[in-house]
């Protein structure tokens, strides 16, 4: 059956986990049990002091994120052992860890969505390749740009998304979210348009171009030599395509995703709606963008009326007022 760790990764690769989750838990988990080791600890009822030894470590040698990271990870490998019967509980349960602030996500607003599209044509795809290819490429850009933002999708989701699942009449996309849960992300007319253009254009462009003699693959986006545009391959184009639109630092191709669902809320659709949407297993999830258009409307009041920025918080009345 292998070792406890052993057992704990196949049961989160039962569960699709990633590769780079795999890799994750693997490394924080193994570090973890190595130093109870050499402590002479039994990972499976190790002291208080242990553990608050091996936080005290964590927290000393990395970033608050990180910890929490290698927490959660620790944490999930005890519950799987308490589940298969190779442990009693959790030891954590009783230590007080670090708790991460709430970031409220990044979002764009809509005209720099506007710019971002707009970068796909000044940028003109790769400029390193021929003509056609780089037209090929900037069709491609602007169609999975529209559908990143008009689904609300994952960048994981997008790489996985294929021709058997697209129905344009429709304006559907079924895609496998987390856990292999499958959902239909919604096109409106703008996504579709691209994607049309792309499948009649810049597709078969691409396709041409492949040098393996199997079938033709599937998957929506191709590369530039006719292969599946995988997830680091989408990551660098949106990317590229952000710097060239000027947007701020820090912006990422789930920040499409962030505002996807904020710009739902803020033309008043139903939290439910937008959690089905997004896939969300639970409204929690979905609701920390509520906050986010909170403060795009505190961010609006503050901006646009007169006496919201001078005399905010002074109390009632103008000055002088003996009120």
């Amino acid at each position: 059956m292998g070792t406890p760790l052993d057992r704990f990764l196949l049961s989160l690769r039962a569960r699709d986990a990633s590769e780079h989750t795999l890799r994750s838990y693997a490394t924080a988990v193994g570090a973890y049990l190595e130093w109870l080791g050499e402590r002479g600890a039994d990972w499976r009822t190790p002291a208080r002091t242990d553990l608050r030894a091996y936080l005290a470590k964590l927290v000393g040698s990395g970033a608050r994120s990180s910890v929490s990271q290698r927490l959660a990870a620790i944490r999930s490998f005890h519950r799987f052992a308490a589940r298969a019967g190779l442990a009693a509980g959790d030891p954590w349960g009783s230590i007080a860890t670090p708790r991460l602030p709430r970031r409220l996500p990044r979002v764009l607003e809509v005209d720099q969505i506007e710019r971002l599209l707009a970068a796909v044509d000044e940028d003109g795809g790769d400029r390193h390749s021929p003509s056609p290819v780089a037209e090929a490429i900037a069709i491609r850009d602007r169609a999975l740009v529209e559908v990143a933002y008009a689904a609300g999708l994952r960048i994981s989701e997008l790489a996985a998304a294929e021709l058997s699942n697209l129905d344009l009449r429709r304006g559907e996309v079924r895609v496998l979210g987390k856990g292999r849960k499958e959902r239909i992300g919604l096109l409106g007319r703008p996504a579709i348009a691209a994607i049309e253009a792309y499948l009649d254009e810049a597709r078969p462009a691409l396709a041409a171009r492949r040098r393996d003699p199997g079938p033709e693959p599937d998957a929506i986006f191709l590369n530039h030599d006719g292969g599946p545009l995988g997830v680091r391959g989408l990551r660098y184009r949106i990317d590229r395509l952000c710097r060239v639109a000027g947007l701020p630092e820090g912006v990422s191709p789930h920040t499409l995703r962030h505002s996807f669902a904020t710009h739902l809320l803020d033309g008043g659709a139903d939290l439910r709606v937008v959690q089905e949407l997004l896939g969300h297993e639970s409204l929690a999830t979905t609701q920390v963008y509520t906050h986010v258009s909170a403060a795009r409307l505190r961010a609006a009041y503050v901006d646009a009326h007169p006496r919201a920025r001078a005399g905010a918080g002074t109390g009632s009345g103008a000055a002088g007022d003996p009120r």
